[in-house]
């Protein structure tokens, strides 16, 4: 395999091709060429590194590790006479979760061997730690590297890097290392979803209600300790900075696939890995390859008990047949699948058992009337699908929790069934995300457990039946449990009458309203707990941002607008807002207390302006836009990180972001700041 790729590429003089490899055995397969080991980090960036792990990982960046340079020996001659003369008496004893000191001997990342992975994961597992001393840290040195003399600053060999991985695994407690196995499941380098990763833990069962935290809670909590334990690593964060998407490394997953097939936990098909065939009955299935041969495996397979299915790729000749047969299958996952045919979906509703059941992004177009035998559904995922609508009989679904539809970026919407209008149906909803409404009545006064609601799609006029039943159930709704509201309101009315409310959702943790709008609702000032707001580009103006600035929770703001065309009374909006103080927009000083990103999209963006000490926590400035007319003050933003351009004009057209961002630059730099500016083209 590696002669066939050399062979194929090209034979130049001036370039070299570097191949990496974890194994000595591929990098001397052939005799000519160069070859290096890459050496670890030296003493001073391991330690660097294992200090940035370590804060990352208790939540602080305040946290001090206060280095022991103590033996083993030395340890436990400490920890067996209690000698008070200890020059770092806090060195005998461990410190507790909230303290700002830990105390670690530098063996501990010096037996890491100056490899990164060994040292993140080791400081993980330190941080999960807290009441370990330091006599418990230097006996586990001890354990994981018995032999006599060992220089741990000499690199390691995948072996003993292995033996550091693994027993930070086996570390974590049970119910967390369950939800780990579950990683397996994705094909390596897979980005996968933070919501779609919790949501099929929930439906497997593997987390339950605990210490007064709903489910949805807990998984999050067991998210984030494998966040915090390096075992999986953030690659993508939402705008109200939580982790959207993450990343297993290969050696971790790699760990993680021969511990779920040690245990039988999952069976994998294809792919990166070498798995051998079950000896019992096969509990989770991942299919990560479509050729005939792999499908041929599968069939073969005793699939009675299968509870879980996760497919990749193509459905052409991959999904068992006899699959079907068996209708115990909880956990249906084909997100991203081609090949969906209609007689699939006949099939998928077969399978009375299941819970979570996710179709996004695949080539389905309705959904039938026998969807109704799936009882015990509690995740309909119909995301980026060509379903416009859902049936009436998925209102006999009274378990369902999730209902995802529609298309956030296109606002491709989906239509709610009447059913649901009329009767007290579905009270188990917690998300509805992704829907039309159009006219008709909508009551949705009794789905009491509703936290998300996102309309992509509102056509309603004032006065009629729709209209004033939506604003009256957003508004009984806001004293229960609803965290997320989103309207995207063709006509604007709507959005402009939520001014009228007489009990504001004060427990919104993130709202978006899209339409055109200059007014804001005065009751927003009232959202002590927002934490993203998303508003229409038409609201960016100096009295609006002054109100906003006393929203103390809020992490992102962002000002845009989704219309596929800009008309001209948009465009005019817009341009009267800087009208308001003296040709501009003023982002006020003070305030905005908690405020980590601002993001600005639209056709038109006016000259916008930052006081003094505005802003003051602000890293990250994002703007997209056809015109933008300026922008100053930039220099005012004390912790600015980052300033992202991105114009729809064509590059050798754009003079006015050149000219902005070169004035931007010089602000910077006359002031000493070292914030980045990149530009998108």
């Amino acid at each position: 395999m590696l002669e066939n790729i050399i062979n194929a590429l090209p034979v130049n003089e001036d370039s070299r091709i570097i191949v990496t490899t974890r194994f000595h055995s591929v990098a001397t397969t052939r005799r000519e060429g160069d070859i290096r080991r890459v050496t670890g980090l030296d003493d001073k960036q391991s330690k660097t590194l294992f200090e940035q792990a370590f804060a990352e990982s208790k939540g602080s960046k305040d946290v001090t590790i206060i280095w022991s340079e103590a033996s083993a020996t030395t340890a436990k001659t400490e920890e067996g006479d209690g000698a008070a003369h200890s020059p770092n008496k806090q060195a005998n004893n461990s410190v507790n979760e909230g303290s700002k000191f830990a105390t670690v001997p530098n063996e501990v990342w010096r037996m890491c061997g100056g490899l990164p992975l060994a040292i993140v994961t080791m400081a993980g597992h330190v941080a999960c730690n807290p009441h370990k001393s330091v006599k418990g840290w230097s006996d586990l040195c001890s354990y994981l590297f018995p032999e006599s003399g060992q220089d741990h600053r000499k690199q390691l060999t995948q072996e003993e890097v292995g033996r550091i991985i693994s027993y930070c695994y086996n570390d974590m407690p049970a119910e967390i290392k369950t939800c780990s196995l579950y990683l397996s499941i994705f094909p390596k380098g897979h980005r996968i979803s933070r919501k779609r990763l919790t949501r099929r833990w929930i439906a497997e069962g593997f987390v339950c209600e605990k210490h007064g935290l709903s489910v949805e809670e807990v998984a999050e909590t067991y998210f984030n300790h494998l966040i915090r334990r390096k075992i999986i690593r953030p690659v993508e964060h939402s705008s109200n900075g939580k982790v959207k998407k993450c990343i297993v490394h290969d050696m971790v997953l790699e760990h993680i696939v021969a511990k779920a097939s040690e245990e039988n936990f999952i069976t994998v098909v294809g792919g990166n890995w070498l798995m051998q065939p079950p000896s019992s009955k096969v509990r989770r299935l991942s299919l990560q390859g479509s050729d005939s041969k792999r499908a041929k495996d599968t069939e073969k397979m005793n699939l009675s008990h299968v509870r879980s299915v996760t497919m990749f790729g193509s459905l052409n000749n991959q999904l068992p047949a006899h699959l079907f047969k068996y209708g115990i299958v909880q956990v249906l996952d084909l997100e991203g699948c081609t090949g969906f045919k209609s007689h699939h979906i006949v099939e998928i509703c077969r399978m009375v058992l299941l819970k979570y059941l996710s179709l996004r992004r695949t080539d389905t177009k309705c959904l039938p009337n026998k969807i109704k035998r799936l009882k015990n559904l509690e995740t309909l995922d119909i995301r980026e699908t060509d379903i416009v609508g859902l049936p009436n009989p998925i209102c006999q679904l009274e378990r369902l929790v999730n209902i995802l539809g529609g298309n956030k970026t296109t606002r491709k919407a989906l239509k709610l069934p009447e059913e649901l209008k009329k009767r007290k149906k579905m009270k188990a909803l917690r998300i509805l995300s992704g829907i039309e409404i159009s006219g008709g009545s909508v009551d949705l006064h009794h789905l009491t457990e509703l936290r998300k609601l996102a309309i992509y799609k509102l056509k309603t006029m004032g006065g009629t039946a729709s209209f004033k039943d939506l604003i009256s159930s957003i508004e009984y709704l806001g004293g229960y449990s609803l965290h997320t509201l989103v309207i995207d309101d063709e006509s604007s009315e709507f959005i402009k009458s939520l001014d009228d409310l007489s009990y504001p959702p004060k427990f919104l943790i993130a709202l978006e309203l899209y339409g055109k709008m200059v007014k804001l609702p005065n009751w927003m000032k009232q959202l002590n707990v927002l934490n993203k707001l998303t508003l229409s580009v038409t609201a960016l103006r100096t009295d609006n941002l002054k109100d906003l600035s006393k929203l103390e929770a809020l992490f992102s703001l962002t000002f845009s607008f989704r219309a596929k065309e800009q008309d001209r009374q948009t465009l005019a909006m817009v341009a009267e807002n800087k009208l308001y103080s003296n040709g501009k927009v003023t982002v006020p000083e003070g305030g905005f207390k908690s405020l980590k990103l601002m993001c600005l999209s639209g056709f038109l963006l006016p000259l916008l302006s930052f006081s003094r000490e505005a802003m003051p926590e602000l890293e990250r400035l994002e703007l997209r836009y056809n015109m933008l007319e300026g922008l100053s003050g930039v220099e005012n933003l004390a912790k600015l990180k980052e300033v992202h351009f991105t114009s729809d004009a064509k590059a050798d057209e754009d003079t006015m972001t050149k000219d902005i961002v070169k004035e931007m630059e010089m602000a910077l730099r006359i002031n000493g700041k070292k914030s980045k500016i990149i530009v998108h083209q």
